[in-house]
């Protein structure tokens, strides 16, 4: 055991959609702690679900648009350290994340008309890759960036080297 405490290393599992048309990368701009981030769509997998079906349905809710990928860019892991803060709810405490993050390029339908975007998500912007490096200090990770330039470089994995065994699909039922 290499920690000082019994817990065992749990980081939060996440997938982020990589979706570029016309030479230009489908972010979004959300509401966080630090204000105004930008992001690829992306958030946590939920139980019972694969990643590829997390990814999609991510994307959905914060795009409004479907989501099809065809392949796994990379496999990341990050450190994210937010200090303590004073809201007016009280004191939030620091909080020390680490992320494993599962990165899928694709495709992206239309946005579907009078679908609302997920809560917190302001509005997608379609960038170009030097608008997306200019921004950088506004990015929610440095991941956003270093999947985009994985993507440029033509780093894709076939979607089967992320296999999700039948018994997770087990926990929904």
């Amino acid at each position: 055991m290499t920690s000082s405490t019994s817990e065992r290393f749990r980081p939060s599992t996440t997938v982020a959609a990589i979706i570029e048309q016309d030479g230009r990368f489908l972010l979004v701009e959300e509401h966080t702690p630090e204000g105004l981030r930008l992001n690829n769509p992306a958030g946590h997998i939920d139980p019972g679900e694969s990643p590829q079906a997390g990814c999609i349905r991510e994307t959905l809710e914060e795009t409004a648009r479907h989501f099809t990928p065809t392949a796994l860019v990379g496999i990341y892991l990050s450190r994210f350290q937010r200090p303590a803060r004073s809201t007016a709810q009280g004191i939030v405490p620091a909080q020390d994340i680490t992320y494993l993050r599962f990165a899928f390029c694709g495709t992206a339908g239309p946005q579907i008309a009078g679908r609302a975007l997920d809560e917190g998500i302001v509005r997608t912007l379609w960038m170009t890759p030097d608008e997306v490096r200019a921004s950088s200090a506004r990015h929610r990770s440095p991941l956003v960036l270093q999947c985009m330039q994985d993507y440029l470089r033509g780093q894709r994995y076939p979607l089967e080297l992320v296999y999700t065994d039948d018994s997770v699909m087990l926990l929904n039922k």
